[in-house]
Formats: C-alpha cells, structure tokens, sequence
C-alpha cells in the first residue's frame, strides 16, 4: 500500500522544487495576489516546523527571518529559529531580541487533529487567536499577518478579532489546499499599531 502523499502532486512538485512540504505554495500563493513580505522585511514564522514557509520568507526577503516551532526545525542557511511555544510571553521577548523590528508575522500552525471537526476546528481557532496576540506584541505599526484558520462556526469571531487590529483584512483560499478541506487564510495588511 502506498503513501498518501506519493500520489499527491503539489507534494511531489514541492519536492522536486526542494521545498519541505507542500505549503511552501500557498505561501507563495498569497504572497504574489497580496504581497505582504517586501524585500527588506523582518519576519517571522509562527508553527514554522518543517520549514517550507521559511524557505519561502528567505527567498522573498533579505531581512532576518526566524521560525518558532514546538518541534525542532532542522537548519536553513541564514534562518533563525527557536524551539518553544509563541503562546509563551518569553518566548516573544526572544524574538523581539533577536529580530528588532517585525514587519511580517505569518502563521501556518494548525493543532493536531483528533478527527472530530467541531473540536478540531475549535483548537485551530484558539491557535488563530494566540497568534494574532503574538502578533499585536511584536509587529510594527503598519506591518502584515497572516494566519491559517478553519472554516465554521467559530471563524467569524477570529476575522472580527483581527478586523480590530488591521486596516484591511481578506480571507484566501489557495489552489494548494487539499480538495474538501475547510482550510483558508486570514490575510491581515497595515498593522494599526
């Protein structure tokens, strides 16, 4: 019996390209319709394991980039990481330390799934929730975030939270999310500060 991913494409092409996971192209994905990291950006990676997206950070942008994960992210030339919870105040103190100015937090963390979807989905929105409070202790004024999120009951009062916070703020469905899943995007510009 074969993987699951084997028959996968946007796996196999990710893999091909040296990307970590197939993520990497919905980063870019968002990226090219939004355009939230510039060339000169500090940015960070919140559930950043295995790397994908940091990938995608470094070649967007020569600014620092660092990855936060509870699972130890294996090394990329010229990546920064730390190994820990960013729910966690020291945490963030660690990476305002090591970064200085923020000016793009993005977060593709998702909690792992116990198969029964309202509680799924109330664990990925709690995880939105955290980031987003990370995210109003770090970022710039006028700086960007994005989050993953779940479509259901629950969505509406993360958009409204971010809604608070941003000055514009969409939501994005990318064309390498897996077919049938309730996966998307927060897409949060001009950070009010």
């Amino acid at each position: 019996m074969g993987s699951q991913w084997g028959r996968d494409k946007v796996y196999l092409k990710a893999k091909s390209e040296g990307y970590r996971s197939r993520a990497a192209f919905k980063l870019i994905e968002i990226q090219r319709r939004f355009h939230l990291i510039r060339p000169s950006d500090n940015v960070i990676d919140l559930g950043a394991a295995p790397g994908s997206w940091l990938q995608v950070a470094r070649n967007l942008s020569n600014g620092k980039v660092l990855g936060i994960d509870l699972s130890p992210i294996p090394p990329i030339d010229g990546i920064m990481t730390i190994e820990g919870d960013f729910s966690d105040p020291r945490i963030a103190e660690q990476a305002k330390a090591m970064l200085g100015v923020v000016n793009v937090v993005v977060s593709d963390a998702a909690p792992r799934l116990s198969g029964q979807r309202s509680y799924d989905q109330a664990r990925a929105i709690a995880l939105g929730e955290e980031a987003l409070r990370f995210t109003c202790t770090l970022l710039k004024p006028g700086g960007n975030f994005l989050v993953k999120s779940f479509q259901g009951t629950d969505f509406p009062g993360l958009l409204n939270e971010t809604k608070q916070h941003f000055f514009s703020v969409k939501t994005s469905v990318t064309r390498a999310t897996r077919r049938g899943s309730t996966e998307l995007y927060i897409v949060a510009k001009n950070f009010m500060g």
